[in-house]
């Protein structure tokens, strides 16, 4: 089986992955990946935020990470981009990120619904007693909308994090997805199969097979991403999310360079 690009990979700048990006690039090699991107957690404005991501004085030290497994491993098609918190307020923050260094796509990712909440932090699982899954659900589900309209990412990561835990809503959340997956279509957005939900509690690919079932109805494009936070974890499930892509319907994936996007078959 050929394999996509995984577009979704860590580094330990964010203070929680293992292993250097030449670590994860000789594994994608040893596992027949021809292609792949380091996306790691971006900077925020201010390096007190929270505690997992890169401080905004290492954002160029990252990006050497990443040249050096380029110089090392010519063989690989390695993609340098970062994935970018979305948060109500911080769009010209991330314009500034843009403009730093030359990216071949970004990764827009919802983990805060409030300021102080992130809903996939272990750290904060207590959050959940005190809050309605459908009140969370729909909060998410606004905010991934807003990141897909303001047209800055090629990419959406993880679409619906907030089952992680196990957390989900019992109402019918289908108008939400739809309201997101139009905003996906009319902004140029890929959707991100994650293949990391299945080493949570969830035990499913980030998104669900109705998500891709209306991703696909409405003509989403799609990337695979591992969201490997160790060099093990590189390419990891991506036989059970190609099959899942496939039996929705799809046929094509998307690589990218330099933020253009060309499709290629499955």
């Amino acid at each position: 089986m050929s394999l996509p690009p995984d577009y979704h990979m860590h580094t330990p700048l964010c203070r929680h992955a293992a292993g250097e990006p030449v670590d994860y690039a000789r594994r994608a090699l040893e596992i027949g990946l021809t292609e792949i991107g380091f996306s790691d957690h971006s900077p925020m404005r201010r390096d007190d935020f929270d505690d997992w991501r890169m401080r905004n004085d290492q954002l160029d030290e990252y990006v050497e990470k990443v040249r050096r497994a380029q110089k090392e491993f010519p063989q690989l098609t390695i993609r340098l981009a970062l994935e970018v918190d979305y948060l109500p307020g911080h769009a010209d923050w991330i314009r500034e990120l843009a403009a730093r260094h030359p990216w071949d796509y970004l990764i827009g990712s919802v983990h805060y619904v409030s300021d102080s909440w992130a809903v996939d932090n272990p750290h904060k699982l207590s959050e959940w007693k005190h809050r309605d899954a459908f009140e969370v659900w729909t909060t998410y589900f606004e905010r991934l909308t807003l990141a897909a309209e303001t047209g800055l990412f090629e990419i959406i990561g993880h679409a619906d994090l907030p089952k992680k835990f196990g957390h989900r809503p019992t109402r019918d959340c289908t108008p939400l997805h739809e309201k997101f997956l139009t905003a996906a279509k009319q902004h140029d957005c890929a959707l991100e199969l994650n293949t990391a939900g299945l080493r949570k509690d969830c035990r499913e690919i980030y998104p669900s097979r109705e998500i891709l079932q209306l991703a696909f109805e409405k003509n989403v494009p799609i990337t695979f991403g591992s969201d490997a936070h160790a060099p093990d974890e590189v390419g990891m499930n991506f036989s059970e999310a190609i099959q899942l892509a496939c039996s929705v319907g799809y046929t094509q994936t998307c690589r990218f360079e330099k933020r253009q996007r060309r499709s290629v078959s499955l």
